[in-house]
C-alpha cells in the first residue's frame, strides 16, 4: 500500500463526548441527520432489520470486486463524449482548442476525483457526494444537487440511446433508427435488473473492449499521420494550418469546447456511487483513484491529440444538425479499410451501450439514496430493493425517462444530441463544484474537531489547502464563460437554455427544500415581549464544528479471500527479483 497516499489503519479512538451526545436528541438544523444512508451489507452481514419497512427490504449489496471497480472507472472516462463528441469539439473550436480545453478539464477531474476519494474512502455510502454535500456543506443544497444528478444521469442514457441512433447511420439510410435504442433500452433495463454483479460484469468487458481499442487507434494514428494513409502522404501538423485553424470560431468556439469536454469526462465522479456497493472499499477506492491521471493522461490527452492531427475541423458532416461523424471512425478510415472503420465503429457503438449502462446503475442508484435519506427526499417507494439487492422502482423511473431519445425522430439526432450534451455537460460541472465545497467543509469540519490526520484512510497530502477552492473558481468560471457562443454575436435561445437552464432550476430547487424544512433559527425574544422576532433570512448551512465525523465511517472486515489477496499483493511487490514485473503488472491491470 501506497504509504504517501494512503493512511495507516488504526484502533478508531473513542468518540468525543459531544459527539456522542448529539446522537441523543435530534439535531435542531438537520445538520447531523440529513442524508444518512442505511448501511449496505456485505455477504456476511445479518444485521437485523433496524425498522418496520425493513422486513420487505433487502438493501443494496458490496457485490463489485476490485477487479470490476477498477473497469468502471475506466468506463467512466471512456465513453460517448470521447468517441463521437470529439467531432463536435473539432468542428466548433479547433485542434488547438479542443488539446486544452480537455487538458485543462482533464486537470480538474483529476483534482475534483481526489477530494472525492477522500470523502469515499471513510465513508463508502450509497449517494456519494449528493450525501457528502448534505452532511458537509447544507441539505437544502444537497437536495437540489441530488435531484439535478439523478435527472442528469437519466439523460445521459437518453443521449447515449440516441448516440447510438447517430452511429448506425454510418452504415445504413434506414429511417426507423430508433428500434435499435428500443432493444439496447431493454438489454440495459434487464441487465441491471438481475443483479449488481450483472452491470459489474457488463462494465468489466465492455471496458475493456474500450481500453484495448484506445492503445489500437493511437498505434493507428500515429501511423496514418507519419503517411500511412490514403493519399500516403506525411500530414504532420497540416491540418492546424488550414483555414481558421488552430483556434475555430475566435474565443466564442474556445469557451464552447468546455461544455463538451465535460460532457466526455462526466461518469468519472459517479466512481464514489461505486463506493456503496464495493468490497473492501478502503483499499479498492483510493488504487482507483490514485491512476485516473494515467488514464486521463492516455485516454484523453493523447488521444485528442491524434484526433486534431489527423482530422480537418472542416470535415464533411463531421458535425451537424442532422448528423454527427466519430473522428475515430475517420482516422481508421484513412488506412484504407472498409472493414477497420466498420470495425471502429462497431467499438464505438459498444461504448454507447457501456455509458448507457453506467448512466443507469448511477442514476438508479442516486434516486435509491433520496429515499433513504433521513429526513426523506423522496417517495419512500424508491426505497424497495429486490433480494439481489436492485432497487428495483427507481431504475424503472430512471429508464423511463430515456424515452427522450425518440424525440431524435422528429428534431435531427445530431441536433438532440447536441442538446443532451449541452444539459449533462453542465450537469457534470455543477457535480465537481458540489464536491468542491463538500470537501472544503469536511475538511475544515476534520480540522476544527482535532481528529489527528492520520485517522484519514485515504488523503491527497498535496491537494491539502488548495485543491478544493481550486475545484470552486476553475469550475464557477467554466459555468459563466462557456456559454458565450450563445449570446454573442447573435443570441440563441435553446442553445442558451440548454446551457445555463440548471443554474434556475439549481436555485429553486435549494429554496424550496429549504423552506420545506425550515430550520429554527432560534430567535431572540424582542424587549418586554417574549414574543419572538421574526426571521426573514436563514440558512442550513452545516456547522463544522458539530457535524458527526463518525457516523457511515467504513469498519474494515476483510474476508478470508480479501486477506489472502492482500498478503499476496504485499509479497509480489516486495519481494523476489520478479517485483519489478510484479509493479509493472498491477500498474496495468
Amino acid at each position: 500500500m501506497d504509504p504517501d497516499t494512503i493512511a495507516s489503519m488504526s484502533p478508531k479512538p473513542e468518540r468525543p463526548p459531544s459527539i456522542q451526545s448529539l446522537h441523543s436528541r435530534k439535531h435542531e438544523y438537520g445538520a447531523i441527520n440529513a442524508a444518512g444512508t442505511p448501511k449496505m451489507t456485505d455477504d456476511h452481514d445479518h444485521d437485523p432489520p433496524q425498522d418496520d419497512d425493513q422486513n420487505n427490504n433487502h438493501k443494496l449489496q458490496r457485490g463489485l470486486s476490485a477487479r470490476q471497480v477498477q473497469m468502471i472507472a475506466v468506463a467512466g472516462t471512456i465513453g460517448t463524449g470521447l468517441f463521437l463528441g470529439t467531432g463536435r469539439s473539432l468542428a466548433q473550436g479547433g485542434p488547438a482548442s479542443i488539446l486544452i480545453c480537455y487538458a485543462f478539464i482533464g486537470f480538474i477531474v483529476y483534482v475534483t476525483l481526489l477530494l472525492l476519494g477522500e470523502m469515499a474512502t471513510q465513508y463508502p455510502v450509497a449517494g456519494s457526494f449528493n450525501a457528502y454535500a448534505t452532511r458537509f456543506f447544507s441539505p437544502s443544497y444537497g437536495f437540489a444537487l441530488s435531484w439535478n444528478y439523478w435527472f442528469n444521469d437519466a439523460v445521459s442514457v437518453a443521449g447515449d440511446l440516441t448516440a447510438a441512433q447517430i452511429l448506425l447511420q454510418f452504415w445504413t439510410d434506414w429511417p426507423h433508427t430508433w428500434v435499435v435504442s428500443l432493444v439496447f433500452w431493454v438489454f440495459l433495463v434487464g441487465t441491471n435488473a438481475i443483479h449488481v454483479k450483472a452491470y459489474g460484469e457488463l462494465e468489466y468487458w465492455l471496458a475493456s473492449l474500450k481500453v484495448a481499442t484506445i492503445v489500437i487507434f493511437i498505434i493507428v494514428g500515429i501511423l496514418v499521420n507519419v503517411g500511412v494513409n490514403n493519399s500516403h502522404e506525411y500530414i504532420g501538423g497540416k491540418y492546424w494550418r488550414i483555414g481558421d485553424a488552430p483556434f475555430v470560431g475566435g474565443f466564442g468556439g474556445f469557451a464552447k469546447v468546455f461544455v463538451t469536454a465535460s460532457f466526455a469526462y462526466g461518469g468519472t465522479e459517479s466512481l464514489g456511487i461505486t463506493a456503496g456497493e464495493t468490497k473492501n472499499p478502503s483499499k479498492n477506492m483510493p488504487r482507483v483513484v490514485k491512476f485516473v491521471f494515467w488514464r486521463i493522461l492516455i485516454f484523453y490527452v493523447v488521444c485528442i491529440l491524434i484526433v486534431g492531427l489527423n482530422v480537418p475541423y472542416d470535415y464533411p458532416n463531421l458535425s451537424n444538425k442532422s448528423t454527427t461523424t466519430s473522428p475515430f471512425t475517420i482516422v481508421f478510415k484513412q488506412i484504407g479499410s472498409t472493414a477497420a472503420s466498420s470495425f471502429m465503429n462497431a467499438v464505438i457503438l459498444s461504448s454507447v451501450l457501456s455509458a448507457g449502462n453506467h448512466a443507469l446503475f448511477a442514476g438508479t442508484r442516486v434516486l435509491y439514496g433520496l429515499a433513504t435519506t433521513t429526513p426523506r427526499q423522496a417517495p419512500k417507494l424508491f426505497s424497495w430493493t429486490s433480494k439481489q439487492g436492485v432497487p428495483l422502482p427507481a431504475l424503472f423511473l430512471t429508464s423511463s425517462i430515456s424515452a427522450l431519445c425518440f424525440g431524435s425522430s422528429f428534431i435531427g439526432s445530431g441536433q438532440l444530441w447536441g442538446w443532451l450534451q449541452n444539459i449533462v455537460g453542465v450537469s457534470n460541472q455543477i457535480a465537481w463544484l458540489s464536491i468542491g465545497f463538500a470537501s472544503w467543509r469536511f475538511r475544515t469540519a476534520w480540522i476544527k474537531q482535532g481528529r489527528p490526520l492520520e485517522e484519514l484512510k485515504f488523503r491527497a497530502r498535496w491537494t491539502w489547502g488548495w485543491g478544493h477552492h481550486f475545484v470552486i473558481f476553475a469550475v464557477t468560471c467554466l459555468i459563466l464563460i462557456q456559454g458565450w457562443s450563445s449570446i454573442f454575436p447573435t443570441f440563441s435561445t435553446v442553445e442558451f437554455l440548454s446551457l445555463y437552464i440548471e443554474i434556475p432550476v439549481m436555485v429553486v430547487m435549494t429554496l424550496i427544500w429549504l423552506f420545506i424544512r425550515r430550520p429554527n433559527p432560534n430567535p431572540r425574544p424582542t424587549s418586554g415581549s417574549s414574543r419572538s422576532k421574526r426571521v426573514l433570512w436563514f440558512t442550513d448551512v452545516v456547522d463544522a464544528n458539530v457535524v458527526d465525523l463518525y457516523r457511515d465511517e467504513y469498519e474494515e472486515e476483510l474476508a478470508p479471500s480479501d486477506i489472502i489477496d492482500n498478503e499476496t499483493r504485499k509479497r509480489r511487490l516486495n519481494e523476489g527479483k520478479q517485483r519489478f514485473f510484479w509493479r509493472l503488472y498491477y500498474w496495468i491491470v
